[in-house]
Parts: C-alpha cells; sequence; structure tokens
C-alpha cells in the first residue's frame, strides 16, 4: 500500500482498536489491514501498536504518530476538496483547538451548534485544560490564550481582554462578613491556586494605579491547581475568589456568587488566538479562527458593553 493508505490504515486501526473492526468499515481483509500497520512501522522504524489477542493499544509513539496522522489526512481531505468544491462549500476534516475550562464552557461550546449546522462535515477537537499545550508538538491548529504569549515562534491575533471579579459565595459572606476595603482582607481567607501544588500561593491580587500588581497574602484552607475545582470552592463557601467576569456572570445573575470589593479587581488579562508561524492555513482552520474570534468578542463584550482592545 502506498504510505497514506497506510496512514489511513493505522488511524482507522488507532480508533477502534481492533484490527478485525478497522478492516471491515474500510472494506479491506484483517491481513491487508495488519500487513498495512507492519509496513508503515517498518517506514518509521518504530512499534506503533501492542498486540494482543483481545485487543490492539498504542504505543507512546503510536499515539503521536495517530495524532500527526489524523492531521495529515485532514490536510489531504482539505487538499482534494480545493478541487472538488468552491470556496464557499461547507468546510471537511478536522480542527484542533485549545481553551480555557471557562471559555469552553460559557462561550464557545453553546455556540458550536451553529457552525456544525453550517459545515456538517466538520469535525471539532476541543482541548480544554488549564496547562499551557505546546501547539506545535501537540498538533493544534490554533489557541486560545489567556496572559501573555510569550512565544516568537506564535502569531498572535489579540480578541480582547478579560476583566476579573472578585466573588464569594452568600454562605461565606454571611458566616465571615463582607469586605469593604483591602484592609478587611485580614479577617479573610482565600481559595488558593497554584499551577502546581506546592509552590507558594500568590495570594489576592489587586491591580495598582500604576498598571502593576499588588499581591496581599492571606490565609486559606484550600489550595487547588485546577480552575473548575477552584470555580466550586468558591461556590462551597471555603474563601473568596478571583475570577474572570465571563465566567462567573451567570452565577453572580443568579446569586450563587457575590462580587465584592469591586474597586479593587486583580488586572485583566489579554485574551488571544494563537497559531504557528510557519503553518500555512487551510481554508478550514481560517474559516474556524474566524468564526472563533467572532463569538469570543461577542462573550467578552456581553457582561459589561464593548470589548476592550490590548
Amino acid at each position: 500500500m502506498s504510505p497514506i493508505e497506510c496512514m489511513q490504515v493505522f488511524a482507522r486501526v488507532a480508533e477502534l482498536g481492533s484490527f478485525t473492526q478497522a478492516a471491515a468499515a474500510l472494506g479491506l481483509p484483517k491481513a491487508s489491514a495488519s500487513l498495512a500497520v507492519r509496513q508503515l512501522e517498518t517506514r518509521l522504524g518504530t512499534r506503533l501498536l501492542h498486540r494482543t489477542t483481545r485487543r490492539v493499544q498504542l504505543t507512546q509513539d503510536g499515539q503521536a504518530c495517530y495524532e500527526r496522522c489524523k492531521g495529515l489526512l485532514a490536510d489531504l481531505d482539505e487538499f482534494q476538496a480545493m478541487f472538488q468544491y468552491p470556496e464557499g462549500a461547507p468546510l471537511r476534516g478536522r480542527v484542533r483547538i485549545d481553551m480555557t475550562t471557562g471559555l469552553a464552557r460559557n462561550v464557545v461550546v453553546p455556540r458550536l451548534p451553529e457552525l456544525l449546522r453550517r459545515h456538517p462535515a466538520l469535525e471539532v477537537e476541543l482541548s480544554s485544560t488549564d496547562r499551557r499545550v505546546d501547539l506545535v508538538r501537540e498538533g493544534f491548529d490554533c489557541v486560545l490564550r489567556a496572559g501573555p504569549v510569550g512565544d516568537a515562534n506564535l502569531v498572535a491575533r489579540p480578541l480582547g481582554l478579560l476583566h476579573q471579579a472578585n466573588c464569594a459565595s452568600p454562605a461565606y459572606l454571611q458566616a465571615m462578613g463582607t469586605p469593604h476595603a483591602l484592609e478587611d482582607l485580614a479577617r479573610h481567607r482565600l481559595v488558593h491556586y497554584t499551577g502546581t501544588l506546592g509552590a507558594r500561593p500568590v495570594g489576592f491580587e489587586v491591580q495598582d494605579g500604576s498598571g502593576g500588581v499588588t499581591r496581599h497574602a492571606m490565609a486559606g484552607a484550600v489550595t487547588v491547581n485546577n480552575a473548575e475545582a477552584y470555580l466550586s470552592a468558591g461556590l462551597a463557601g471555603l474563601g473568596l475568589i478571583q475570577m474572570p467576569r465571563l465566567s462567573v456572570r451567570d452565577l453572580l445573575a443568579s446569586g450563587l456568587l457575590v462580587e465584592v470589593l469591586p474597586a479593587h479587581p486583580a488586572p485583566s488579562m489579554p485574551l488571544t488566538l494563537v497559531y504557528a508561524h510557519h503553518r500555512n492555513l487551510s481554508r478550514r482552520v481560517r474559516v474556524v479562527m474566524d468564526w472563533l474570534a467572532g463569538v469570543v468578542q461577542e462573550g467578552l463584550a456581553s457582561p459589561g458593553g464593548p470589548v476592550t482592545q490590548p
């Protein structure tokens, strides 16, 4: 088989975890599917699958190969579509995106149905983590990044600012009282957030008059390293939290959270859509990025007026 055919067979085997099922899906004899994967392993010089009598499982190299194969096969599909479909035709193939959990939950996922109705052959892979993914190594087409981009190899498209809000649950405020000035923080607790447990928490952050950041050390019984756990701890009354307003606007409107010290927010974070310098963007990725930029800017604008450009 050709290298492309071998990649197609391997990707199907990886997805289904079975040579038999993959062969049936592709209309091939099982022996042909097994031969195609062996040929690909020989070409690459590495073992891609652990084979047992019951199932097959990806090796570490196999997982990396599978991710790249999916991207390459999607690009091939896009290349063929250039000559089979006009410019305005529905998109086909895969787009892989990463963003924060708050943006995914509150802005992007609720709007995905409209994108997929227009482009039913489009496949969206949406990663949502607190860590900074390696856009190139992990095969992402684009990433929504909160905070500084910090990588000269990435092309940055500014979308606006994520404004912050200080929040607490009604139960916490009933038990501890409402802080009205920064001096009151000494009598309160903060839910601590760190990217790595064991690291020193930064404390309660406040934007000062010169555009810098002042950090107030605070007591706190709970430290988390995940945005969802951080929000849940605030809702549970474990202390004050500082969250993007976009992520808590519905909770503030419903009364499940209460904003405190509104005159002393944490610094706003720039929100940027980034992609790799070397990437020759396909029509599929360009259209999805434009759609993504539009819905995110609408989401940023809706809590309190027009989006602020950084």
